[in-house]
């Protein structure tokens, strides 16, 4: 690939990184918030990298014949080549730009390893309101955690995008995706949904219901049912932080 080339590659992707981290809320869903002042660093060191280049290739110095560049003996010219395909490296650059990818869903959920949530040594009380607002790991945990049955007889209150489940017509799956660092280490939550039609894949959703006793276990044991009776389900606009298995809030 030529040298001003690669000085253009840098300065672009340089300035779709810094575009989606500093300038927009976009990053949110590939990383954790956390990470934000590490992308807003390496996309002005690719900017810097960018110029540098830049500057170089415009002073006025004897051309350098690079590894890739081929010799015309009879005129004393060097042509510079590189792989064509070194130009597929704009695309994804290209996409951050004018049409950022998505964050996972449903797909990716119906695949993972779900409801692996932290031990709970002691669980605070639940709110008075009624629905009580729930994390779905807050929900998960104390179905199969809580030994005082804190969720019997409650309403509560859970917001995630909708995941088909394939193996049981007529339900569904409240979900919700969390990650560690970033996408790529993401693992699943999800609650079973009765009692209402599915909306759409990937359709985030608030959710009001009380727990189903299944096939499982008796509530408060590691093998009861994660499952909800849906008493409604309205539709949500997605979370700006996707990722963010957060505690929703009453309306």
């Amino acid at each position: 690939m030529r040298r001003h080339i690669q000085a253009a590659l840098l300065l672009l992707t340089g300035s779709a990184v810094l575009y989606i981290s500093l300038l927009s809320q976009v990053y949110l869903r590939y990383v954790k918030e956390g990470l934000r002042p590490f992308l807003v660093a390496s996309a002005v060191l690719l900017l810097v990298l960018g110029v540098v280049g830049a500057v170089r290739d415009g002073l006025p110095f004897a051309p350098r014949r690079d590894a890739g560049e081929e010799v015309d003996d009879a005129h004393g010219h060097g042509h510079e080549g590189g792989p064509r395909v070194a130009w597929v490296l704009f695309l994804p650059v290209l996409a951050l730009l004018l049409y950022a990818p998505p964050a996972l869903g449903s797909y990716t959920a119906a695949r993972e390893t779900d409801n692996a949530v932290a031990q709970v040594s002691e669980f605070d009380r639940l709110p008075d309101a009624d629905p009580a607002p729930l994390a779905l790991s807050g929900f998960i945990a104390r179905v199969q955690q809580d030994r005082d049955r804190s969720l019997a007889g409650r309403t509560v209150l859970m917001t995630g995008f909708v995941t088909p489940a394939k193996d049981r017509p007529g339900t569904w799956y409240l979900t919700r995706l969390v990650v560690s660092c970033c996408a790529a280490d993401s693992r699943s939550l999800r609650v079973r949904v009765y009692g209402e039609p599915a909306p759409p894949a990937d359709t985030w959703v608030t959710v009001t219901g009380t727990w189903r006793p299944g096939g499982g276990g008796a509530l408060g044991t590691a093998t009861a049912a994660v499952a909800l009776d849906a008493r409604t389900v309205e539709r949500v606009p997605e979370p700006v932080d996707p990722y963010q298995d957060t505690t929703p809030l009453l309306p």
